[in-house]
């Protein structure tokens, strides 16, 4: 006898789940012979959260993300994620209003949790995920006078917190890796980010105002900002940018230091691999996004184009 849930779920263009609670299969090489009990994603993030994501706003964001996919799909139960399954998730997103970079932030969460899901032998079925096209928007950065005046309020507030955004802005280093840093980590001028979104270690040499601000802070432990709370610093950041007269602009958020920390490199006639390096992408597609502040590069262009006329 079919549930109220599962019929809903039908007519939402899911297919069936099916009415049973296990399922008997074989892996071969890709995993185990036994049996596979059905589950939720809500039960599966439960049990995995704690492990696949670290605590903070990040975390905080995948809990609420497959938490509305769970309720899309009715709290249903599943063996196995098909293709159709995942279709039609992000064919109810896009009925939403989500915009595909949503989609994609949304699919990366649920992706990370059902690769771990079949690791385990939770599920024995994963779909293939494929990012959804992006529209390119506007890269926002700070100018060095909106820099000064942004500063100049942290500041006003905390010293501590001005230090913590010198860095970030010198380092390109994401808040979260900042935070994670210990001080042996730091050696001989260089910091190491270990804790990385990529899971692959990176180091950069400091520039001597990076230097100066772990200075200033060199009493604290662990590391120079662990004792920091991310909601408490952006609180802070929020509220400077008002009385810096930037309050305006949604997308100015502590990222955009990092954003700074890139243009800065392009605009001053760093190649883009090196870029890629400093900032720990993984592709260099993700930092093609700053190509074209690289204007310098097709000044070389002109002369060709003018030599006929001489």
């Amino acid at each position: 006898m079919t549930s109220d849930a599962e019929k809903q779920v039908g007519d939402l263009g899911f297919p069936d789940m099916g009415s049973g609670y296990e399922v008997n299969y074989t892996f071969g090489r890709q995993g185990p012979i036994g049996v596979v009990k059905e589950t939720t994603l809500a039960e599966l993030l439960q049990r995995y959260a704690d492990i696949l994501w670290d605590e903070g706003r990040h975390k905080y964001n995948v809990k609420a993300f497959i938490g509305e996919l769970d309720e899309i799909l009715l709290g249903a139960r599943f063996s196995a994620f098909s293709q159709e399954l995942l279709d039609g998730l992000i064919g109810a997103l896009r009925k939403r209003g989500n915009s595909n970079a949503t989609i994609n932030r949304k699919m990366a969460a649920l992706g990370k949790l059902l690769r771990k899901a079949y690791k385990m032998g939770d599920i024995h079925n994963l779909p293939e995920f494929k990012r959804q096209k992006e529209k390119a928007g506007r890269l926002r950065f700070l100018e060095a006078d909106e820099e000064e005046v942004l500063f100049r309020e942290i500041a006003s507030r905390s010293e501590l917190y001005l230090y913590l955004s010198i860095f970030l802005v010198d380092t390109g280093a994401r808040l979260g890796e900042a935070i994670a840093l210990k001080w042996n980590d730091i050696h001989e001028g260089r910091a190491t980010f270990w804790v990385t979104k990529s899971g692959r270690s990176r180091t950069v040499p400091l520039t001597v105002r990076a230097k100066d601000a772990l200075k200033r802070v060199a009493d604290r432990s662990p590391g120079p900002f662990s004792r920091i709370d991310q909601q408490k610093y952006r609180a802070v950041w929020n509220a400077a940018k008002v009385d810096a007269g930037l309050g305006n602009e949604d997308d100015l958020v502590p990222h955009i230091l990092r954003h700074t920390c890139a243009s800065r490199l392009v605009r001053g006639g760093i190649d883009l691999r090196r870029v890629q390096m400093w900032l720990g992408h993984q592709t260099l597609e993700m930092t093609m996004r700053y190509a074209h502040l690289a204007s310098h590069d097709l000044d070389m262009c002109v002369p060709v184009l003018e030599r006929h006329l001489k």
